[in-house]
Protein backbone atom coordinates (compact mmCIF):
# COMPACT_ATOMS: atom_id res chain seq x y z
CA UNK A 1 0.00 0.00 0.00
CA UNK A 2 1.57 3.22 -1.25
CA UNK A 3 0.84 6.51 1.76
CA UNK A 4 -0.74 8.90 -0.48
CA UNK A 5 1.63 12.61 0.49
CA UNK A 6 -0.03 15.01 3.05
CA UNK A 7 -1.45 18.20 1.92
CA UNK A 8 -0.45 21.35 3.22
CA UNK A 9 -4.30 21.52 5.51
CA UNK A 10 -2.80 18.68 7.11
CA UNK A 11 0.62 19.60 7.47
CA UNK A 12 -0.51 22.76 8.84
CA UNK A 13 -3.16 20.80 11.32
CA UNK A 14 -0.48 19.02 12.65
CA UNK A 15 1.37 22.10 13.69
CA UNK A 16 -1.26 23.57 15.39
CA UNK A 17 -1.93 20.03 17.07
CA UNK A 18 1.71 20.41 18.02
CA UNK A 19 1.60 23.59 19.34
CA UNK A 20 -1.26 23.01 21.45
CA UNK A 21 0.41 19.62 23.17
CA UNK A 22 3.45 22.03 23.58
CA UNK A 23 1.26 24.81 25.41
CA UNK A 24 -0.73 22.04 27.40
CA UNK A 25 3.01 20.29 28.67
CA UNK A 26 3.73 23.42 29.79
CA UNK A 27 6.56 22.94 32.53
CA UNK A 28 6.45 19.35 32.56
CA UNK A 29 9.30 17.55 30.99
CA UNK A 30 8.79 16.27 27.64
CA UNK A 31 10.32 12.40 28.69
CA UNK A 32 7.48 12.23 31.14
CA UNK A 33 4.75 13.54 29.30
CA UNK A 34 5.89 11.07 26.86
CA UNK A 35 6.36 8.33 29.54
CA UNK A 36 2.66 8.98 30.94
CA UNK A 37 1.59 8.44 27.38
CA UNK A 38 3.44 5.65 26.32
CA UNK A 39 5.21 7.04 23.95
CA UNK A 40 8.96 7.37 23.08
CA UNK A 41 9.79 10.86 23.72
CA UNK A 42 11.17 11.53 19.82
CA UNK A 43 7.79 10.72 18.71
CA UNK A 44 6.41 13.50 21.24
CA UNK A 45 9.16 15.86 20.16
CA UNK A 46 8.09 14.64 16.11
CA UNK A 47 4.38 15.78 16.90
CA UNK A 48 5.19 18.45 19.08
CA UNK A 49 7.45 20.11 15.93
CA UNK A 50 4.63 19.09 13.29
CA UNK A 51 7.06 16.43 11.87
CA UNK A 52 4.54 13.69 12.46
CA UNK A 53 1.28 16.10 11.46
CA UNK A 54 -1.13 13.03 11.44
CA UNK A 55 -0.73 10.36 14.96
CA UNK A 56 -2.48 7.58 15.60
CA UNK A 57 -5.96 7.60 16.95
CA UNK A 58 -4.57 5.76 19.93
CA UNK A 59 -1.48 7.95 20.61
CA UNK A 60 -3.77 10.93 20.62
CA UNK A 61 -5.97 9.18 23.04
CA UNK A 62 -2.85 8.55 25.60
CA UNK A 63 -1.90 11.85 24.62
CA UNK A 64 -5.18 13.52 25.56
CA UNK A 65 -5.00 11.70 29.64
CA UNK A 66 -1.42 12.34 30.12
CA UNK A 67 -2.22 16.06 29.25
CA UNK A 68 -5.33 16.19 31.24
CA UNK A 69 -7.15 17.45 27.49
CA UNK A 70 -10.04 16.47 26.36
CA UNK A 71 -9.93 14.16 23.07
CA UNK A 72 -12.40 16.84 21.35
CA UNK A 73 -9.92 19.93 22.05
CA UNK A 74 -7.23 17.89 20.16
CA UNK A 75 -9.59 16.95 17.08
CA UNK A 76 -11.04 20.51 17.07
CA UNK A 77 -7.57 21.99 17.38
CA UNK A 78 -6.38 19.62 14.30
CA UNK A 79 -9.77 20.95 12.83
CA UNK A 80 -9.07 24.11 12.81
CA UNK A 81 -11.83 25.14 15.09
CA UNK A 82 -10.30 25.26 18.11
CA UNK A 83 -10.25 27.89 21.34
CA UNK A 84 -7.74 29.05 22.75
CA UNK A 85 -6.33 26.78 25.89
CA UNK A 86 -7.26 29.31 28.53
CA UNK A 87 -10.78 29.02 27.70
CA UNK A 88 -10.70 25.42 27.70
CA UNK A 89 -10.21 24.85 31.14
Amino acid sequence: MVRQPLTPEQIEAGRRLGALLRQARAGRELADVARAAGISPETLRKIETGRLPSPGFGTIICLSEALNLPVQVLADTWRGTDLPLEAVG
